[in-house]
């Protein structure tokens, strides 16, 4: 976001304030996985003006439940069992446009189901290119080597090729429809390439895909950025994809179990339903931020003991980025000069500010580079009581933590909603009050068939005290364009659910 927009954007929010009964006030939030000038988290809106919110209960479901989807999977293909009975997906944009994606996809080639949320920062464009490609990858990197050979054989021939992916595309889905051909041809020197290798002749496990598809993917988003392109609109295509970011959290799942790759701050949780019913939440996932110790003491051990205090300063890379793992963000890989030399590269007509493209070098640049998309990635063998997976962009783990969405789903699942004994505990009477509040939001019939667009609702309308909160809900839906991103991220939530049946031990 431009300096110009922001302080536009400040000089509107200081004239209006936020307030409902469920919760005192909301809090500006920090704009975005990059900081700009003024800062914005955890100041209350002075105000001179109340904002006046008029949304209604019909209008509040319009805009949750606009990018539902919903898609159940049959549980044999012709082929193989699957390990996935249905997911549930759904997003809301704060950010105009919308700087999440999300993707699935059966594979047709090899066993199991792929899922990925991608959370772009500054700008949409690399996760929009990521959410496209990069699920593509990793099927690629698991076929066998003589499956590659024969959709070789066929592209030499000009014959149809089979699909490697089923998509489960929604309507509301965007795409790179120029550069499409483009990366299709950029996937065929991947699979030439592995040819060449001769190695892994039944292909890659889905662990080492995940990681060798994500590592690859950055690399071929970098090249694809320095070299000569067949038209204008690819080049700038590439470089907004190059100079923009995201992260992403891609499961692999098939009977065997679940593998997990995450490169930056979005997250995968398992939901475990115990013998008593309760629920329980599984972390298949570690965020890559500065609240993570260990990723903090890799990031730092790349670098000079004296950019110790730089590497990683007021929690951002280089005082700038959360994400410490991420695709693109080519302003902490690359050095100044390539940076210079490719941007000069675009033609002199063209504006950077027209690519919607964020360009700034971060201070205390000093040993490039800073940041990569090496995924980590987590095994889980699947369990009878293993019943669903969530994926999710930071914007729903912002405001929720990894068990109270668990519960939700479990919850919403189940229809039962459990509740810890009371009265043993010395509570005073407003106490009690809050908690009985808190008793009847969580029994209280859900609004939402869809147990994403569930997710979303409570991550926007939960107040003070825990329940739902129609006001506050309805308050920040209906913040302008301009305003919504201090207040809320952009969220993206996926619910696995699982073919738990499959995965019980066979009586003999």
């Amino acid at each position: 976001m431009s300096g110009l927009m922001c302080s536009r954007i400040l000089q509107k929010a200081a004239s209006c304030t936020l307030s409902f009964s469920c919760s005192a006030s909301l809090q500006w939030m920090q704009i975005g996985g990059r900081s700009t000038a003024g800062a914005l988290g955890g100041r209350s809106l002075s105000t001179r003006q109340n904002m006046d919110f008029q949304l209604n209960q019909i209008q509040v479901n319009s805009i949750l439940q606009a990018n539902e989807q919903a898609v159940s999977i049959p549980w044999f293909d012709g082929r193989s069992l699957s390990a996935v009975r249905k997911f549930e997906s759904n997003h809301l944009a704060a950010n105009t446009p919308n700087e999440d994606r999300h993707s699935a996809a059966t594979c047709l080639q090899t066993p199991g189901t792929l899922f990925g949320v991608f959370d772009g920062h500054g700008g949409w464009a690399c996760a929009q290119a990521v959410s496209e490609r990069l699920l593509s990858y990793v099927a690629i990197a698991m076929m066998s080597l003589r499956s590659l050979e024969e959709l070789e054989w066929l592209m030499e021939q000009g014959r149809p090729v089979p699909a490697v992916l089923q998509w489960y595309k929604h309507r509301g889905d965007v795409s790179y429809q120029k550069s499409a051909s483009f990366y299709r041809e950029q996937l065929r020197v991947f699979w030439q390439e592995l040819l060449d290798n001769g190695e892994h002749s039944d292909g890659m496990s889905p662990a080492e895909a995940m990681d060798y598809a994500f590592k690859r993917l950055d690399t071929d988003i970098s090249l694809e950025a320095q070299v000569p392109l067949s038209s204008d609109l690819l080049k700038s295509t590439a470089i907004q994809v190059a100079f923009t970011g995201c992260t992403a959290c891609v499961a692999h799942l098939d009977l065997e179990g679940i593998h997990v790759a995450n490169a930056g701050d979005c997250r995968a949780v398992l939901g475990v339903q115990e013998d008593d019913g309760s629920w329980t939440a599984l972390p298949l996932s570690r965020d890559h931020n500065a609240q993570n110790p260990a990723e903090l003491q890799r990031v730092r051990a790349r670098h000079p003991p004296s950019e110790t205090a730089t590497v990683v300063s007021e929690d951002r890379l280089l005082g700038v980025l959360m994400p410490l793992r991420a695709f693109g963000d080519v302003s902490f890989k690359w050095s100044r000069e390539l940076q210079s030399s490719v941007l000069q590269s675009l033609e002199s007509g063209v504006d950077l500010d027209s690519l919607n493209m964020y360009h700034h070098t971060p201070p205390h640049y000093l040993t490039p580079p800073y940041l990569d998309a090496a995924p980590e990635v987590l095994y889980h063998k699947l369990r009878p009581q293993d019943r669903f997976l969530i994926l999710g962009s930071d914007g729903l783990w912002d405001e929720m933590g990894s068990q109270q969405a668990v519960q939700l789903v479990g919850e919403h699942l189940s229809g039962v909603h459990l509740q810890a004994p009371v009265s043993d505990q010395r509570l005073k009477l407003g106490q009690m009050q809050e908690l009985l509040q808190r008793r009847s939001a969580r029994a209280t019939r859900p609004t939402d068939l869809n147990a994403a667009t569930h997710l979303i609702r409570h991550t926007l309308g939960t107040g003070d005290r825990g329940q739902l909160c129609p006001e506050r809900l309805a308050a920040m839906l209906a913040l302008p364009e301009e305003l919504a991103r201090m207040y809320r991220d952009d969220v993206t939530a996926t619910v696995v659910y699982l073919n738990s049946d499959l995965s019980k031990p066979q009586k003999s």
